[in-house]
């Protein structure tokens, strides 16, 4: 039986998603304590990786068992209690056998928060950057990231990545918040825009794709969001 299971987490504490040897990542420390609970090795395919420190509002994993869940809402339940304090499982959903956590989904979603002035209760869920932006300058640049499709300039190299094709669908700053659909928003634009915005950049943002150019911001400001559109044919 094939199952997707949604959570959330907080990914300060984490090397990212994905399992790395010697290092704590929220898939292992989910599989570890689905696995205790349904007494069997359960390994997860994730949605896609996430970086060191970056968050989830919304995550999407599927595993597979060899006989069906009896209770998942108890699982759920269960599963929130042996899970540590910053990761939390939404629910467990029966899909069909050949629905992908990651090659089902149609679109995702970024989010990246930062925060115009010093706080301490955003501190650890943001870019704290204090120069003024001009938010409609930074708009006019995330236009110019609509006329593109291929992202192979900012693409990792040696991945599993079948092709570097982005359809966006959005790309857009308000009131302090940028929305994306790429996984390369935190090294390749968000500190390019900042650096935009505030005349630290003389280039145009057309500019950026070609050159390659990158300006690190944090990583911790970063939130994957809702994957919305597994057809519908996913669940079973």
């Amino acid at each position: 039986m094939r199952y997707f299971i949604e959570l959330r987490y907080n990914g300060g504490a984490y090397c990212g998603w994905q399992r790395q040897p010697d290092m704590p990542s929220v898939q292992q420390t989910i599989e570890g304590a689905i696995s205790t609970l349904l007494r069997e090795p359960i390994l997860l395919t994730g949605a896609g990786r996430t970086d060191t420190g970056v968050n989830a509002s919304y995550y999407v994993a599927h595993f597979d068992t060899s006989s069906p869940v009896a209770d998942p809402e108890q699982v759920v339940f269960k599963l929130n209690h042996m899970l540590p304090g910053d990761i939390a499982v939404s629910r467990i959903v029966p899909v069909a056998a050949d629905a992908h956590a990651r090659f089902s989904a149609r679109e995702r979603e970024y989010r990246y928060y930062i925060e115009p002035r010093k706080n301490p209760f955003t501190r650890a869920a943001s870019w704290q950057y204090y120069v003024p932006l001009d938010v409609a300058a930074m708009n006019r640049a995330a236009d110019v990231l609509m006329e593109y499709e291929d992202f192979t300039s900012f693409a990792k190299l040696n991945s599993d990545n079948k092709t570097n094709i982005c359809h966006l669908k959005r790309a857009d700053w308000s009131a302090g918040t940028v929305r994306f659909a790429l996984r390369f928003v935190r090294t390749a634009f968000c500190g390019i825009w900042c650096g935009l915005s505030s005349a630290r950049w003389s280039m145009w943002a057309g500019d950026v794709i070609p050159l390659n150019s990158s300006a690190t911001s944090s990583p911790a400001a970063i939130f994957r969001g809702r994957v919305p559109e597994h057809p519908p044919r996913a669940f079973s």
